[in-house]
């Protein structure tokens, strides 16, 4: 589970510690966040920043040249890096309805579809980026975000996630609470409705569309993070230092765990 912490200016904003991966560890807490844009952060959201991430967080932004324009960042004394994926989806849409052609739901989904393959076949290098400013990070906090914190912040998510073990269902459950986070919002005025239903939701085919071309392109996912985003075996080691391990205290960092063991065995327990 998710450690809740409501923004009023974010609502997408969530910590993706506490997801169990298959061997047991836990992602740790206070490290890894997923968020919609920050420009219109609330005093009170400043302030529950300030509590859960501390003096030092780095920002990893997604956005394109001008949505990035638009709305700044604006957490004070935050380190903001652009890796930029352009929203093509929009310029798509906004050429079809200036030719009369607005598309129907099933199309605006073959649209997300689409977007959603691009991320891999046009937008590896940034993912991988990310990957190394994650690692580059050691213990500080870093947040990344889209726009709306559902589509290229929904991919990255997942690969983070995969990449340390967290078994697919539950990648896809915290892909879909997106959702429910964005419940309620403002109906986008500047495409119809059908077109505007899609657009402002995630559907497990949008997500299946970018594992599926991960596959086509590079055989399966360890491939992936192997040849595409450049993780290696000493990468991938010190990803599974993100993760902690169950004992019979609670939750250690696996950087610890040499330490418990030694401590099990003075015990006598093993």
């Amino acid at each position: 589970m998710t450690l809740p912490l409501a923004l009023t200016g974010a609502p997408n904003f969530r910590d993706l510690g506490g997801y169990r991966s298959a061997d047991g560890r836990s992602v740790r807490h206070h490290r890894l966040f997923r968020s919609d844009h920050l420009a219109h952060l609330a005093p009170a959201d400043l302030q529950a920043l300030a509590n859960a991430l501390g003096p030092a967080v780095r920002v990893l932004d997604l956005r394109g040249e001008a949505e990035r324009a638009t709305a700044a960042c604006a957490i004070p004394g935050a380190t903001v890096h652009s890796l930029p994926i352009e929203p093509t989806v929009v310029q798509k849409l906004t050429d079809l309805l200036a030719a009369g052609q607005p598309p129907s739901s099933e199309e605006t989904v073959a649209l997300m579809q689409d977007t959603y393959r691009g991320f891999v076949r046009g937008n590896t290098p940034r993912f991988a980026r990310l990957f190394a400013h994650a690692l580059e990070a050691h213990d500080a906090p870093i947040v990344f975000h889209c726009t709306a914190g559902k589509d290229r912040t929904g991919f990255a998510a997942a690969l983070l996630l995969r990449a340390l073990g967290v078994p697919q269902d539950v990648v896809m459950h915290d892909y879909l609470l997106t959702n429910e986070r964005l419940r309620g919002q403002a109906r986008l005025q500047w495409v119809p409705p059908q077109v505007a239903f899609v657009l402002q939701q995630v559907q497990a085919d949008f997500l299946h569309a970018a594992l599926d071309a991960v596959d086509e392109d590079y055989g399966d996912l360890e491939a992936y993070f192997r040849d595409g985003l450049g993780l290696g075996p000493a990468e991938r080691a010190a990803l599974a230092a993100m993760g902690e391990v169950e004992c019979p205290s609670g939750l250690v960092r696996m950087s610890a765990l040499a330490d418990l063991e030694g401590w099990l065995e003075r015990d006598g327990q093993i």
